[in-house]
């Protein structure tokens, strides 16, 4: 068997996560609160300003939330991974979880990069039930060449990311061509695309300052669906913000046997939101339902 902790990120948030890991987690959460600059527990558990939301406090709330799941799992199982691996933002909570650096320092890293790419303008659509092939020549035949695939989830579920006006000409154009929805997401930027590339630039030389410890268990990058090279860290948390998140590849390729055999796949933090992708993939792929390796 082989192990797979699996970690969500931005749009799994809601408004009351984390409150029993705050009460059991006290010194964190202050810890959590002394970085941010505000308080995590009312962020969390009550939103009173609206500002969940926000990308520059929903990553920060996001990876906070699912480090301390992380610990209470490790606490009360003793279970360690094999493999780890993240959604978008979750992808910090997995280098975590393999020893790259620890809750203050992966925090501080994920508040600059909240920063960083809450100052680009855009948005993103989830596109339901159109492969990727077929999605791409309807782009390219409708001349949308501004919008980029940003999150490809599963062979059947997949982002695209770009400005705001062409997502709302496109929607009904890729429904009428056999798309089964096309929903726009809660989000304020246009993550994982080309219009991304500044917020690299910006986050540089906060990551050029940080020092990546050794991984102690493999780790896959969204920007490659590959594993971690311990010295292109760095380098590979830059791409993963202008580069799609390649979920659909990297999930198949543990399903492959490609880093073990007998893969269990374990969420944690808040929601659901990557187990359903995984029961999707392996139904798109001809698995059944419930199969061995997954809980």
């Amino acid at each position: 068997m082989t192990r797979i902790f699996m970690f969500p990120g931005q749009g799994a948030q809601r408004v009351g996560m984390g409150r029993e890991l705050f009460d059991r987690f006290p010194a964190l959460e202050e810890q959590a609160s002394d970085v941010l600059g505000y308080s995590l527990r009312t962020l969390c558990l009550e939103d009173p300003d609206g500002r969940l939301g926000d990308t520059r406090c929903t990553q920060p709330a996001m990876f906070a939330v699912n480090a301390l799941a992380l610990r209470a799992h490790l606490e009360d199982t003793g279970e360690r991974p094999d493999l780890a691996v993240g959604h978008s933002l979750g992808e910090y909570n997995a280098l975590q979880a393999a020893g790259a650096f620890g809750f203050t320092d992966g925090l501080r890293l994920v508040a600059a990069r909240a920063e960083a790419m809450a100052r680009t303008g855009g948005g993103m659509s989830a596109v339901i039930g159109l492969p990727e092939t077929r999605l791409r020549f309807l782009l390219l035949r409708a001349g949308f060449g501004s919008l980029d695939l940003a999150n490809l989830n599963t062979p059947g579920q997949i982002v695209l990311a770009g400005p705001v006006e062409d997502l709302e000409e496109a929607a009904p154009i890729l429904e009428d061509a056999g798309a089964r929805a096309v929903r726009r997401l809660a989000v304020s930027g246009p993550f994982h695309s080309r219009y991304m590339a500044p917020a690299a630039e910006r986050l540089y030389p906060v990551v050029a300052a940080t020092r990546f410890a050794p991984l102690t268990v493999p780790v896959l990058a969204n920007a490659t669906a590959l594993p971690y090279e311990q010295e292109r860290i760095g380098d590979l948390l830059l791409q993963q913000i202008h580069q799609p998140v390649r979920w659909c590849r990297t999930v198949e390729s543990i399903l492959d046997g490609e880093y073990g055999p007998e893969p269990e796949f374990t969420e944690i933090g808040t929601g659901t939101v990557l187990t359903g992708m995984l029961r999707q993939i392996r139904r798109e792929r001809g698995a059944a339902v419930g199969a061995p390796g997954h809980r």
